[in-house]
């Protein structure tokens, strides 16, 4: 691996094999392995040497996700750019798309979809059902009140930047939302109503530049303390409702001509499907992809960035359960290495390690195993028994 720093990186000619991505998190890491099995390589910029990627990659640019000269200096190395996560300044690299870089998705689709004030203006415009919301720059700042017909709790939500509940806060009753008002640029949050659901369902889709259009199986995510706990798939739900999710996800990358990977976020229940949020790339509801699908989700990414003849991500399992790893303090558990090596020791666990120093509650991997079973509760029945085995070695941290 090659590493530059802005200032020290020397232009080069493109490589027709190798693509570009911003970021350089445990995406990026995953997207990289993808690249090693179809004979690619990845130019990262990344924030730091450290970082999940840099190990991968075959050039490494030190810089911020938002640094648009960083990714000027990125562009010469590679044959296209692709994204790991939407933290990106997009009015900066429109230029750069001018003179030729290609980015995918491409920056107009991504205008909508970077800021989740536009968002739900999207949605709306495509009456697609998602949960009532108002900006908070809408509440008089000195007497604020919910919208006719709302009630406590409420959810509040950054436009920019949240992840794994960051950039949330559940809003209990009016003084707290005076305070939310007190503590934050009201211009840059909204509220939502709190919408009642049986299940938090995921679905990854891709679209390639011919248009057309395709989906891993809808997957069924379970949360804790607003992070994905685990998931599994497929989801148990009716056909009717899997049909209504791919509608919705199809319906929205047609209209913004999208090229590229997008999760959706659900909730469902007796109301019905409600669009919770979407993800312009890859997503740690479809990790299960890699082993349980003939192309991951990473692969499709790849492969649309590239311009390769994107594969059908076929289902090759019965079901499969993704459960992810998050740090623990040292006063919970044992050693790092003896978790790691028990999970290891685990038949038909594959085991994700994104090389993170372990803080508590942050991501540092995640394990997935197949599950065999013609009937969703077997397959429920069979998780269950493996998330238990695998909690018992790597538990979820305290005072969660």
């Amino acid at each position: 691996m090659q590493s530059f720093t802005q200032t020290e990186l020397q232009r080069m000619p493109s490589a027709d094999n190798t693509i570009g991505v911003i970021g350089g998190g445990q995406l990026a890491l995953m997207l990289g392995e993808a690249a090693q099995t179809r004979g690619l390589t990845l130019a990262v910029q990344a924030s730091k040497a450290e970082d999940p990627a840099a190990s991968l990659a075959k050039d490494l640019v030190i810089a911020g996700s938002t640094d648009a000269r960083a990714t000027r200096e990125l562009s010469t190395h590679c044959l296209g750019i692709t994204f790991e996560n939407e933290w990106i300044a997009v009015d900066a690299l429109m230029p750069l798309e001018r003179q030729g870089v290609q980015f995918t998705p491409s920056l107009a689709s991504l205008v909508p979809l970077v800021n989740k004030l536009s968002q739900r203006r999207l949605l709306d415009d495509l009456l697609i059902p998602s949960p009532d919301w108002i900006s908070l720059a809408e509440l008089n700042p000195g007497s604020p009140s919910l919208p006719n017909g709302w009630t406590f709790p409420v959810m509040a939500k950054a436009a920019y930047g949240g992840y794994d509940g960051k950039g949330t806060r559940v809003v209990e009753d009016l003084n707290g939302l005076a305070q939310l008002l007190r503590n934050v640029d009201a211009n840059e949050w909204l509220i939502e109503a709190w919408v009642s659901y049986e299940q938090e369902l995921a679905l990854v889709v891709s679209r390639d530049a011919k248009g057309r259009i395709r989906s891993l199986p809808l997957a069924e995510t379970h949360q804790k303390n607003q992070v994905c706990d685990w998931v599994i798939a497929p989801a148990s739900v009716s056909q009717i409702v899997e049909a209504t999710a791919y509608n919705i996800a199809a319906s929205l990358l047609t209209k913004l001509s999208y090229v590229g990977v997008m999760t959706l976020e659900f909730f469902y229940g007796s109301e019905g499907l409600f669009v919770n949020e979407i993800a312009p790339r890859t997503h740690n509801s479809g990790h299960f992809s890699i082993e349980a699908c003939s192309s991951s989700q990473f692969d499709q990414q790849l492969c649309i960035a590239a311009g390769l003849d994107v594969p059908n991500p076929e289902f090759i399992a019965d079901g499969s359960l993704m459960v992810n790893l998050l740090g623990l303090g040292a006063d919970q558990a044992e050693p790092l290495e003896e978790r790691l090596s028990k999970l290891r020791s685990i038949e038909g666990l594959h085991l994700h390690w994104y090389g993170k120093n372990e803080i508590p509650g942050r991501k540092v991997g995640h394990v997935t195993t197949l599950l065999n079973g013609r009937t969703a509760d077997e397959r429920a029945e069979r998780g269950q028994q493996m998330l238990q085995r695998i909690r018992e070695i790597w538990p979820l941290p305290l005072n969660w």
